[in-house]
């Protein structure tokens, strides 16, 4: 096999298939979205209410 056939081997006879979970959501979706930037802010926050309460508490 060379060229093209290594990659047409093992394809089934229809490779277009639709995607069973399409990216994005359909129409009227409420996904909701995901902000991994506030959630590491608030937990540095928590850790560093921890250490300053364990300080304080403990000198």
């Amino acid at each position: 096999m060379a060229g093209g056939d290594f990659y047409t081997h093992d394809r089934p006879d229809n490779p277009r298939l639709p995607e069973d979970r399409p990216r994005g959501g359909g129409p009227g979706s409420t996904a909701l979205a995901h902000h991994p930037m506030r959630i590491g802010v608030v937990i540095v926050i928590a850790v560093l209410v921890v250490l300053a309460f364990g300080i304080m508490l403990f000198p």
